[in-house]
């Protein structure tokens, strides 16, 4: 007898279908189910970055309004200091042009000795035989022009020895050089004997 057939398994009778398949799935275009979302990570870091630009751009702003105002008051204390410091510049150049001419004076009345001084000592240490006819005092010194009493050879004597005391005299050796003779000649209308001394201020030009 034949043997019973047995009846096969309904898995057995399953259509056989492959346990992968084709992802037809595009997950560019499925929704972010993220807890937290990368595009609010993404939003969140360019509004910080925004807010921070703003904020620099913003303060140096403000520091260049602040120094333009430093500028423009600096501008008008200066126009308006300006007229006060022109006349005091124009009185220190006044004040410097006076001062010149005053140590100039000073300058000039220090290296000369005072006149009336000098024709007293002149006149107390002359010679009896001996008359001053001029004194001139210039720049470079002193000129006296004498008349000295007796004959040619007696007078030039008499010019000599007077010649050696001025060289001789400690105050006039103070202010000025040695005294020399510049001329002798004898003076036809007066008789007498003409005699020119020369003393020359120390440290003047020549």
């Amino acid at each position: 007898m034949p043997p019973l057939l047995k009846k096969k398994s309904d898995a057995s009778a399953a259509p056989q279908v492959p346990l992968w398949h084709p992802n037809f799935r595009n997950y560019e275009k499925l929704p972010d189910i993220k807890v937290v979302r990368t595009a609010f990570f993404v939003n969140g870091a360019a509004i910080s970055v925004a807010i921070s630009l703003a904020i620099y751009f913003g303060f140096q702003e403000w520091k260049l309004h602040v120094l333009r105002g430093q500028i423009a008051d600096a501008g008008r204390q200066i126009a308006r200091d300006k007229s006060a410091s022109d006349q005091a510049i124009a009185l220190s150049k006044k004040f410097q042009a006076e001062e010149a001419k005053i140590a100039e004076v000073d300058t000039f009345v220090n290296s000369k000795p005072i006149v009336s001084g000098l024709i007293f000592h002149l006149g107390r240490t002359l010679p009896v035989n001996i008359a001053v006819d001029s004194l001139d005092l210039r720049e470079t010194g002193l000129v006296l022009r004498l008349s000295v009493r007796g004959t040619r050879d007696a007078g030039a004597g008499y010019a000599t020895a007077y010649l050696e005391q001025l060289k001789a005299d400690k105050l006039l050796a103070e202010r000025f050089e040695q005294a020399e003779m510049t001329s002798i000649a004898p003076n036809p209308a007066t008789g007498r004997l003409a005699v020119e001394l020369s003393l020359r201020l120390k440290g003047a030009k020549k």
